[in-house]
C-alpha cells in the first residue's frame, strides 16, 4: 500500500484560528453596534428635549400672562371708569378676554410643539429588531461579510428640523 498524504485529516489548527478570528470579529461587531445605538439614542433624547424645553418655555409665558391679566383687570376696573367712561364691568371683561385669548394662543402652540415629539420611535424599533433577529421591514438583508465601520449604515438620519 502507499501512502495518500491527501486522505489525511487536517490539523485542528487552522480551525481554532478560524474560530478566534470569528469571535474577534463578533466581538468587534457588537462592540460597535451598541455604540451606535447608543449615539442613536442620545440624538434622539437632545432632539426631544429641545422640544419638550420650547413647550415648557410657552407654557410659562402663558402662566405669565395669566398672571398679568389679572393684576391688569384690578386696574382695568379703577382706570376704566375714568378713561374710557364706560361701565366697570365692561372695562373688566375686554380687558380680561384679550389676555385670556393671548395666553391660550400660548397653551395652543405649546400643545402644538409637544404633539410633534418623536419619543425615540427609532431607537425602540432597532432594540426590538434586534432581540427579535429580524430585519427591518423595506430593508434588504445584510450581507454577512459586513465591516464594522458599515454596521448602521441602513439607518436614517436624526433631523432636527421636524
Amino acid at each position: 500500500m502507499t501512502h495518500n498524504p491527501a486522505a489525511e485529516p487536517l490539523p485542528a489548527e487552522p480551525q481554532e484560528e478560524s474560530l478566534g478570528v470569528l469571535v474577534a470579529n463578533a466581538t468587534d461587531h457588537i462592540s460597535t453596534l451598541v455604540r451606535a445605538e447608543i449615539e442613536l439614542a442620545k440624538a434622539e433624547l437632545r432632539f426631544d428635549a429641545k422640544r419638550v424645553g420650547t413647550a415648557a418655555g410657552l407654557f410659562g409665558a402663558a402662566a405669565f400672562m395669566a398672571h398679568l391679566c389679572l393684576i391688569l383687570a384690578s386696574f382695568a376696573i379703577a382706570y376704566g371708569l375714568v378713561a374710557l367712561g364706560v361701565w366697570d364691568w365692561l372695562a373688566f371683561t375686554i380687558v380680561t378676554v384679550f389676555y385670556l385669548v393671548v395666553a391660550a394662543l400660548f397653551v395652543l402652540f405649546g400643545v402644538r410643539r409637544l404633539k410633534g415629539l418623536a419619543g425615540m420611535r427609532r431607537t425602540m424599533r432597532s432594540l426590538k429588531n434586534l432581540k427579535g433577529g429580524e430585519q427591518e421591514s423595506g430593508l434588504a438583508a445584510a450581507p454577512a461579510t459586513q465591516g464594522a465601520g458599515q454596521i448602521g449604515s441602513h439607518r436614517e438620519p436624526v433631523s432636527p428640523d421636524r
